[in-house]
């Protein structure tokens, strides 16, 4: 690692509006935490911005002090970018401004703007961002990793709403990316991430004056009757329903509800872009099964974040998924034996997502990442907060993805990766492409981006 004098550093921090915060800084370990705390980041400074100027100052003095650049703006996706040995940590949440045109459908929106904000702001319009299931994670890195969420089967990813960037490129210029200027890395910036780092984006909105969404729940032990129903449903469903099947194992903590603390379910989610009939096909065999909990309502496109319950503070936690080219019974069978009743899993819950529809259709612009064939994706988590629980936990994800290997894709989708990711196995051909493209702007390999070869 490079070293950086503390007069160089002072002179960064000087130079900002923000601050630079380096080892020996009282400030540090709160400056570099992510939101998974269980990801140690170690750069070697951390740069906070407030402003392009200071992303711009950060990307020079990184360049003049032979360090790399990582941009981040939540951290919700930190275990997914490589070491940070030798870079500086340039936090962009401060960069937070949201500006909704109702009118044109555009919500423009800063690198640290998160979807629990821009979801309500887009809302009192009846409009709606294809946002994920948790509010707090931030909207850049979501888009520009692809974005799969409640609208996806309606609508397709989130990098497809991308119409326009600014950003900062390692030779620190400030440029304005659409389909006119730089088209070429809009292309990358839309579900490929991108070697420069982004400053505020521009994203289209879709009509969403009404929906309607929830959960059914029942124990645990109904899991095979419940999951075999859900899935037998999914071919008769409307695009504009997209539904999660669920295995859950609620935490033992105080702050949870008593009615679900400590205990474990079968849930089946959905989100739907329009009324309640919609979903009738999916929802009424499920009832008939006699859930003991049932939290369906109409809401809301701000109320959508709500329904998956993510942990609404940092939490330490381990992950992962992967694309199902199918979901026989036979694969539900294996969920249940890995994560359900009397399996002694450590995971806190193990789901899969129907895809399909828009997503499976393609992009309509162009996009790195422009398809999606697979018509599911698996996703688990457990608790990583010391190394007993992480060993535990990482047990279990190896546990889940055996029982998935079967019908297991060779395609990955970025956003459901814990770790570096290949970028063949996301992008297929256009990979090739996308390193020429990112080589354009960024020659010597400044900017860290979360892959791998």
């Amino acid at each position: 690692m490079p070293d950086i004098a503390t007069s160089a550093l002072a002179r960064l921090d000087a130079a900002l509006q923000g601050r630079a915060v380096g080892p020996d800084d009282a400030a540090w370990d709160e400056a570099r935490t992510a939101w998974n705390l269980a990801v140690d980041q170690r750069p070697a400074v951390v740069a906070e911005a407030r402003s392009v100027d200071d992303v711009q100052q950060v990307v020079r003095f990184a360049a003049a002090n032979g360090l790399r650049v990582a941009a981040q703006g939540t951290g919700h996706g930190a275990p997914a970018v490589p070491s940070l040995d030798g870079a500086v940590l340039l936090r962009t949440g401060a960069l937070d401004a949201i500006a909704i045109d109702a009118d044109a459908r555009v919500a423009r929106l800063g690198a640290g703007a998160t979807w629990g904000p821009v979801a309500a702001a887009a809302g009192e319009a009846g409009l709606a961002g294809l946002a994920g299931t948790s509010p707090s994670v931030g909207v850049t890195g979501y888009t520009v990793g692809g974005g799969a969420g409640w609208l996806v089967r309606r609508h397709g990813l989130a990098a497809w709403t991308l119409r326009a960037a600014e950003v900062v490129t390692a030779g620190g210029d400030v440029l304005r990316v659409d389909d006119a200027e730089h088209a070429d890395l809009l292309w990358v910036l839309r579900g490929g991430g991108a070697a420069v780092v982004v400053t505020a984006l521009e994203v289209d909105l879709v009509a969403l004056p009404e929906a309607y969404a929830g959960g059914l729940w029942w124990p645990v032990e109904r899991a095979p009757d419940v999951l075999a129903a859900w899935a037998a449903a999914l071919p008769e469903l409307p695009t504009e329903v997209t539904s999660i099947g669920r295995l859950l194992n609620v935490p033992d903590l105080p702050m949870l509800p008593e009615p679900v603390r400590g205990r474990s379910f079968v849930v089946v989610e959905a989100a739907v872009a329009g009324d309640a009939t919609l979903a009738d096909a999916l929802l009424r065999p499920l009832r008939a099964l006699s859930p003991a909990m049932d939290t369906f309502a109409a809401m809301g496109p701000a109320g959508l974040g709500a329904v998956h319950g993510d942990p609404p503070a940092p939490v330490p936690g381990a992950g992962g998924g992967a694309l199902l080219h199918e979901l026989p019974p036979a694969a539900l069978e294996a969920m249940v034996a890995a994560a359900g009743a009397g399996s002694g899993t450590a995971l806190i819950g193990v789901e899969v997502r129907h895809l399909g529809g828009a997503v499976a259709d393609g992009a309509g612009v162009p996009a790195v990442l422009d398809r999606i064939a697979e018509p599911f994706a698996s996703f688990a988590v457990g608790l990583a907060a010391d190394p007993a629980s992480r060993a535990a936990t990482e047990a279990s994800l190896a546990d889940v993805a055996e029982a998935f290997a079967p019908w297991t894709s060779t395609r990955t989708l970025p956003t459901l990766a814990d770790a570096p990711i290949d970028p063949v196995a996301a992008y297929g051909d256009a990979a090739a492409r996308l390193r020429d493209v990112e080589r354009t702007y960024d020659p010597d390999g400044l900017i860290v981006v979360n892959r791998r070869g």
